[in-house]
């Protein structure tokens, strides 16, 4: 397939290489969105349940995704060769997949919703914003990633890494995050409920957690100068000096 990084992440899962394998993981991938979804559904009849059940998942999202850095090792003493195809299977792909059916859940959250016509015209109006910026900055950097990075490959493969050469690790050290959590912001102001607007600082805590307790470490322990790099850099909000490269990279995909 013509799509950065496919051919990488294809060498370490081979259901990649033909269509009942792909038919495979995508199965996994929707499967598991839908039963999140669904889920959702049925918790949000209570609604009580509403927001414990959005933190709930957001954190059993991350947790399948974490289990592929902490079981490393001893997968790769299992399983060998095959050890990321076992931890995309069965962690990295469903917890994506979850995390993305929370995210979708914010703009269905049940729950009261503001009622001023002011707060619901600006709402909106930011609400548009958030999606479009968070949309356009997450596909911009998915295409500028691959696939492989997106899938997390140099976990268990560094020597199947690329070295992605763009100036948007300038600006924001998580761009994908950063999307993902714009997008998040997005919904819950087209929203407008009370629900799904105070899930808000849950989202960003729990991107903030997944960044500094595990994805960073991996990247400390194997980057020297990565603890420098994080100190000068922000992981998700670009600072008002690098606005103008921000946009530049979502229009150009270059940000100098």
């Amino acid at each position: 397939m013509n799509i950065k990084g496919f051919d990488a992440l294809a060498k370490h899962i081979p259901e990649l290489n033909s269509m009942a394998g792909r038919m495979k993981v995508a199965g996994i991938a929707l499967g598991s969105f839908a039963l999140t979804t669904a889920y959702f559904v049925i918790s949000d009849k209570i609604p009580t349940w509403t927001i414990d059940s959005e933190i709930v998942v957001l954190a059993l999202g991350f947790l399948l995704i974490s289990r592929a850095f902490t079981q490393k090792n001893l997968f790769i003493e299992k399983y060998g060769a095959g050890a990321y195809r076992h931890a995309a299977l069965r962690f990295i792909i469903p917890g994506v997949a979850v995390l993305f059916a929370a995210i979708a859940h914010i703009a269905y959250m049940n729950g009261p919703k503001f009622t001023p016509a002011w707060f619901i015209t600006a709402s909106h109006i930011l609400g548009w914003y958030w999606l479009v910026v968070g949309a356009a900055l997450w596909l911009r950097s998915a295409l500028t990633f691959g696939a492989d990075n997106i899938a997390m490959l140099y976990l268990y493969h560094p020597e199947d890494g690329r070295i992605v050469n763009t100036d948007i690790y300038k600006i924001l050290r998580h761009p994908i995050y950063a999307g993902a959590m714009r997008v998040g912001l997005g919904l819950a102001l087209l929203n407008t409920g009370i629900f799904a607007l105070s899930f808000i600082p849950f989202l960003l805590l729990g991107f903030f957690g997944w960044v500094r307790l595990v994805e960073e470490k991996e990247l400390l322990a194997r980057f020297p100068d990565y603890a420098m790099y994080r100190k000068q850099t922000p992981a998700f909000w670009v600072k008002p000096r690098d606005i103008a490269s921000f946009w530049k990279f979502i229009l150009t995909g270059n940000a100098s």
